[in-house]
């Protein structure tokens, strides 16, 4: 349960072990969180010397399972043609519903013949699938999770994390989405080692909440950070590349962001413009068209983020703000 805070004062934590008050403020709402750490960061000399591909997808889900996993696998064969290790890809990648309730009634665990589709796509295209914002089968009938799941080249799901951040949000020019009226939020951090580094999830929404990203790379030693999206029309032309340089250039990450594009159906629209973004904030990869089906591959360079880590240290002088407060 969320809680509110009154009369709140913040700490700041210094390295000589002296703290300074900086200033009261009210009314701060917080949610408490677990951390789940998948794998421990590899030290192979190999990877930190050689650029590893990865792809990112563009597509237009629909409320077919069928031609969705159609347009999966076709992508999937020109990510392994173009040489990635890992493709990714946005939210919604098997469905997008078309009416009220069709997302939820057709939510599956993982270990359900959707997602086990794509596991063997998986194996048989011996390549790693990124699977942001499946329909995961929440703890009633009334609700989902909204899933980003990590398989490997074996076809075995190694991770998965459930977004914790819901889309409820009037859009200014558009419509009103409650996505916490059939989606269950998640409460765990994830991160998991891949063969193209280690792997920081979320999905989408989870964007506009920089704490999390900052927990990911700097307690969990991400070093990509994965953003499979379905960002609306009007937020995206808004605010969607300058989100995810942001989140690159102040956790000196890799970040791709997979996004749905284009006309789902008569009520939904997204943006589209899929991103790979470099640890300084370039970005790396990009379809020349926003809203077409497709694929961006870019290399995944270690040695740029050891100089860009290395040159602006910020782990080693971050400062941490610590809580003291009164309940109301």
């Amino acid at each position: 349960m969320p809680f509110c805070l009154y009369n709140c004062r913040f700490y700041v934590h210094l390295k000589s072990n002296r703290t300074l008050l900086l200033c009261p403020t009210r009314h701060v709402r917080s949610r408490s969180l677990t951390v789940q750490s998948s794998g421990i960061i590899s030290s192979d000399p190999a990877m930190a010397s050689n650029p590893v591909r990865v792809a990112a997808v563009q597509m237009t889900s629909i409320n077919e399972l069928a031609a969705n996993f159609a347009t999966c696998s076709r992508l999937v064969k020109e990510a392994v043609a173009a040489g990635a290790k890992l493709v990714c890809f946005p939210e919604s990648f098997s469905f997008i519903a078309a009416k009220d309730g069709e997302s939820v009634k057709l939510a599956e665990p993982l270990d359900g013949p959707i997602m086990q589709r794509y596991c063997l796509l998986a194996r048989e295209s011996g390549i790693w699938l990124s699977l942001g914002g499946f329909q995961e089968k929440g703890s009633d009938d009334a609700h989902l999770r909204n899933t980003h799941v990590i398989i490997d080249d074996s076809g075995n799901i190694r991770s998965s994390y459930s977004k914790i951040h819901l889309f409820d949000v009037d859009v200014p020019g558009g419509r009103v989405y409650k996505e916490s009226s059939f989606t269950e939020p998640g409460k765990d951090i994830v991160a998991v080692d891949s063969p193209v580094g280690r792997l920081g999830l979320s999905v989408c929404y989870d964007l506009r909440f920089p704490r999390l990203y900052q927990q990911l790379r700097f307690q969990h030693e991400a070093q990509i950070l994965l953003v499979p999206s379905a960002f609306t029309t009007i937020t995206g032309q808004a605010h969607w590349e300058i989100l995810l340089r942001a989140r690159a250039i102040e956790t000196q990450c890799y970040v791709i962001a997979a996004a749905q594009a284009g006309k789902h159906n008569e009520k939904r629209e997204s943006y589209g413009d899929t991103l790979i973004i470099d640890p300084w904030g370039t970005v790396v990869g990009r379809l020349p068209d926003r809203i077409s089906t497709g694929i961006t591959v870019a290399d995944i360079d270690f040695s740029l983020i050891d100089s860009v880590r290395a040159k602006i240290p910020i782990a080693k002088v971050r400062v941490f703000v610590l809580f003291k407060f009164s309940y109301l």
